[in-house]
């Protein structure tokens, strides 16, 4: 699998790398477990039986509740097995090694196929809370989870769709699952929830996406599904509390030539000066960033960037930015003051598009 982060170029003479933006580790925050609230079915008397019953004995307990996860028992028995596993998977981090290893993979697997919309959701949000556990993750992937998870990131309730994403978010975190879950479909589901969503499944879509589009094929996928236009959006937002987010996936994306007709096509060009001018000093980086590597081939892009007046904010963050903004800033301002005297990467004459 072809992974692609780096961004550098060569322009008049001066060498431009390390320019993508790293520093996203406080925009993006793994998804907790089972994030989804209390569970009506269980009482408050029965969670502290619960919790009393697996500090004691739970190997016996979590073997008790995966043989009730079996097809063969009523679908009151398998929610109630499947929700106490997520909620002894949800206090006891040492008890999901256990119930992976008492054989719960495969059948709550089988759950999230279930045209019974609470089994669905218990059985997504317990694969969520295992795949909390690097020991679990390959475990999971290997036995099929990605497929029914996409189908919940489809058809299932809200929290369903949320945990989903979320369960997604943690199998790609292993390098050779990002190709797997890009080309099962999510990714398309994945822009769609960024788009319609809630806050909390907006953060959660935008964080599994930054991790999935780490690789190559995968940036493609979600510039063909529309990316760009909820990335805007959100970013234009300065109460969306998803500016930082947006931005450091659309920077990702940038790396892909079809990404930048289309940010422009989505109105980010003045979207992005405004956040040069009036966003926190991350955010400045970030979108200098990204104008950066849209000006880079293109005079047209350069004069729109310098016609919606980038220079000025520019020149204040070489003045007042970090060191790697200045850097970013300077090289953006030679771009827009000799917009027609670019050269490629490659050495040759930049392109007019």
């Amino acid at each position: 699998m072809e992974s692609d982060n780096s961004a550098g170029f060569t322009y008049l003479g001066r060498n431009f790398s390390n320019l993508s933006v790293n520093d996203h580790s406080s925009a993006f925050s793994d998804c907790n477990s089972d994030r989804s609230g209390e569970f009506p079915s269980a009482s408050s008397e029965s969670r502290r039986l619960l919790l009393s019953c697996a500090s004691d004995n739970s190997d016996d307990l979590i073997r008790h509740l995966v043989a009730h996860l079996d097809s063969s028992c009523s679908v009151d028995e398998q929610k109630q097995a499947a929700m106490e596993i997520r909620l002894l998977s949800k206090h006891k981090p040492e008890n999901r090694i256990k119930i992976a290893k008492a054989g719960a993979v495969k059948p709550l697997i089988s759950l999230i196929s279930s045209s019974d919309p609470q089994l669905q959701e218990y059985g997504v949000t317990a694969i969520l809370n295992l795949s909390l556990c690097d020991e679990n993750k390959d475990l999971i992937a290997s036995s099929g989870a990605i497929k029914p998870l996409v189908r919940a990131l489809k058809m299932g309730t809200p929290t369903a769709k949320e945990n989903a994403a979320c369960a997604l978010l943690r199998l790609s975190q292993v390098e050779d699952n990002k190709v797997a879950i890009g080309r099962s479909g999510a990714i398309p589901l994945l822009v769609s929830l960024l788009e319609t969503g809630g806050f909390r499944a907006k953060k959660d879509a935008s964080t599994a996406l930054y991790s999935l589009c780490s690789a190559k094929e995968n940036k493609l996928r979600a510039v063909q599904a529309g990316i760009m236009k909820p990335l805007v959006e959100l970013m234009a937002d300065f109460g969306s509390n998803m500016v930082d987010k947006s931005a450091f996936v659309m920077s990702l994306l940038m790396s892909v030539p079809e990404s930048k007709p289309a940010l422009v096509e989505e109105g980010g060009v003045p979207v992005l000066v405004e956040i040069l001018e009036a966003g926190t000093q991350r955010q400045k980086e970030v979108a200098a960033s990204i104008l950066l590597q849209l000006c880079e081939e293109s005079v047209v892009y350069r004069t729109m960037v310098a016609r919606e007046g980038a220079i000025p904010p520019l020149v204040a963050l070489t003045q007042a930015g970090t060191s790697r903004a200045k850097q970013k800033a300077e090289a953006l301002i030679e771009f827009l003051r000799q917009p027609r005297s670019g050269v490629t990467s490659n050495g040759g004459r930049s392109s007019q598009l």
